[in-house]
């Protein structure tokens, strides 16, 4: 596993990248409402990555044919923004991510769509309360694993499952690098974080089991048993002094 450390410029750089997804997300999650279509919203983010003079970077990923994943209710991540129509007590996780001078950013949220039950509002509470304590455990000397076992912890003390097929990831010219980031692990496991690493953490927690499958359209992943998924997503890098998110307004 090749961890690569950034100079000052590749992450000035990874910096802008970031800032813009946090620029778009904040402003595209206002526009996540009842009767609006998910194609609507992702061809919103690609005009505002793009006017920032960014490229969507998910649009031709592995043959990806948008500039976001828009997942709702029991699809954990890679829905394909089309024609669906969002409804009221949907819970809506938006993914986006920007290039811009070869350097990439990745953010993610889940929102609550009007009257949300409480089951719901709990769940998407508790993903973004894992992503926070995963967060907490970024800082020069400690392993990888820290961060994957402050996310599961938390996740499961709530009652809920940590997806344990897809991760989280490094993030410079490529949109995914080493390391992969777990999120289950044992403390003291894993890669020693060091300064200079920047980390897309993303914890995927279901109201069921942790189990997935990927319907026919070949992208998106849902829960096999059909119950609730809540995603966040951060890029974070690691300093001298812990770690600055990246993409945080």
């Amino acid at each position: 596993m090749a961890i690569k450390l950034r100079t000052a410029e590749e992450i000035e750089n990874i910096k802008k990248a970031c800032q813009i997804v946090a620029e778009v997300l904040e402003e595209i999650k206002t526009e996540v409402k009842a009767g609006v279509l998910t194609e609507n919203l992702d061809k919103l983010a690609e005009e505002k990555i793009r006017a920032r003079g960014a490229y969507p970077v998910f649009l031709g990923y592995h043959g990806y044919k948008n500039a976001t994943c828009i997942s709702i209710n029991n699809e954990i991540v890679h829905g394909i923004p089309g024609k669906r129509v969002i409804k009221d007590g949907d819970i809506v996780s938006l993914d986006i991510g920007a290039k811009i001078e070869g350097y990439c950013g990745d953010a993610a949220i889940t929102i609550l769509v009007g009257e949300v039950c409480k089951a719901a509002a709990k769940l998407v509470k508790t993903c973004r309360q894992s992503l926070e304590k995963g967060i907490r455990q970024v800082r020069a000397g400690n392993h990888l694993g820290d961060i994957s076992s402050a996310i599961q912890k938390h996740a499961e003390k709530e009652g809920y499952s940590v997806v344990r097929e897809l991760y989280g990831h490094g993030v410079g010219e490529d949109l995914h690098e080493d390391p992969l980031i777990p999120n289950f692990g044992n403390p003291g496991e894993g890669p020693i974080l060091k300064p200079g690493m920047v980390l897309a953490i993303e914890p995927m927690l279901n109201i069921g089991s942790w189990k997935i499958r990927t319907l026919d359209d070949g992208w998106t992943i849902v829960t096999a048993d059909g119950s609730l998924s809540s995603h966040f997503e951060h890029t974070v890098l690691v300093t001298e002094k812990g770690s600055e998110i990246l993409t945080k307004i």
